[in-house]
């Protein structure tokens, strides 16, 4: 149980369509799935006797400014992901929190910038020697030309939506005429860079870190797939993420990753940390891993202010630490209000 603190005014930042109803009673499964995390977040805050106010914000920053200035919260939730549809654009309005004085959960402006561009992330992280895959990056509208020293497989993302966009089985691609293909499918539905990655076949393991200055990583959580077809790569898609109906067909979930090797989870939990800091991380983030069959960790991708609905890969391993959901809600907000402070 979470014992009840001193009642916080909690301005909840999100985006204007995610504003979640107060009643979700009549509504199905699949249409509670795009503001999950919003409700959840609302309804821990009310539950621990916080006041939650909800400001859904598009491409103004009025809205916000007014309330600051009205509100005046303790502090500020953040769960927005995007500006004027530009998911870079976030690291600006947390800027814009901090010049405006205001506490804020999440991470800090220069961790979202290195921790979202996923060839910049993995640049640093090559030269503090944390394995991460060999990659390239295709420029929108630049020409598709593999380097030679890139073998195939290979996998075709975002350089720097998360969520899985523009990720599906065919993102994996195993010749030049298909990888051409995938980086102009990138380039014109995503509208963003492509990054290219060879495709590092094993399991996917996450690792939940939480922290300013003294961190902690949470147990190792995996995604697992139970019906694939043996020749399908084991990868995150959109539809593994999101599409309900997709997951209960092909037995998708999420749960505790074991590992054979007694030395590695001590491992993990090193890189983990030194990821989190050699990339300026704050208040808490997921860091994505790739597991060979040798026991190798390859570093995917740094996600600042990963999904935190309950039932999500960062909220169970929180449950598995012992920390139940109540208890992450103002574990994230005592993160901020903490790193409010260290900036007075």
């Amino acid at each position: 149980m979470v014992a009840r603190l001193r009642r916080k005014r909690v301005l909840v930042l999100m985006h204007e369509d995610l504003v979640p109803p107060a009643d979700i009673s009549g509504l199905g499964a699949q249409e509670v799935v795009p503001f999950a995390t919003e409700y959840d977040v609302v309804a821990a805050m009310s539950w621990l006797g916080h006041e939650a106010i909800k400001l859904g914000v598009h491409d103004e920053l009025a809205p916000l400014r007014r309330a600051l200035k009205e509100v005046k919260p303790h502090v500020v939730f953040n769960l927005l992901e995007e500006f004027h549809g530009e998911a870079v654009f976030d690291q600006h309005m947390v800027s814009y929190l901090e010049l405006q004085r205001a506490a804020y959960t999440g991470c800090n402006p220069r961790g979202l910038v290195l921790g979202r561009d996923k060839a910049l992330s993995k640049k640093i992280l090559h030269y503090h020697r944390i394995r991460c895959p060999r990659f390239f990056v295709f420029p929108l509208g630049r020409k598709v030309r593999r380097p030679k020293r890139m073998g195939f497989p290979l996998i075709v993302k975002s350089l720097v939506e998360e969520g899985s966009t523009g990720i599906s089985e065919a993102s994996v691609v195993h010749s030049d005429e298909k990888l051409a293909e995938r980086v102009r499918f990138i380039h014109r539905t995503v509208g963003t860079d492509a990054i290219v990655e060879e495709f590092i076949d094993g399991r996917e393991v996450y690792a939940g870190v939480m922290g300013n200055h003294r961190l902690t990583v949470l147990p190792p959580w995996e995604l697992q797939i139970d019906n694939l077809r043996p020749d399908a790569p084991r990868i995150a898609t959109r539809r593994v993420k999101f599409d309900i109906e997709f997951q209960e067909k092909h037995g998708v979930g999420i749960g505790p990753a074991k590992f054979d090797d007694p030395g590695l989870m001590a491992r993990y939990e090193a890189v983990a940390k030194r990821i989190y800091r050699v990339l300026g991380l704050s208040g808490y983030a997921r860091i994505d891993f790739r597991l060979t069959p040798g026991g190798e960790l390859y570093f995917l991708e740094a996600n600042p202010n990963p999904d935190i609905a309950r039932g999500e890969e960062f909220s169970s391993a929180a449950k598995a630490a012992g920390m139940d959901y109540e208890q992450l809600i103002q574990k994230i907000l005592n993160l901020g209000i903490s790193q409010a402070r260290g900036r007075t």
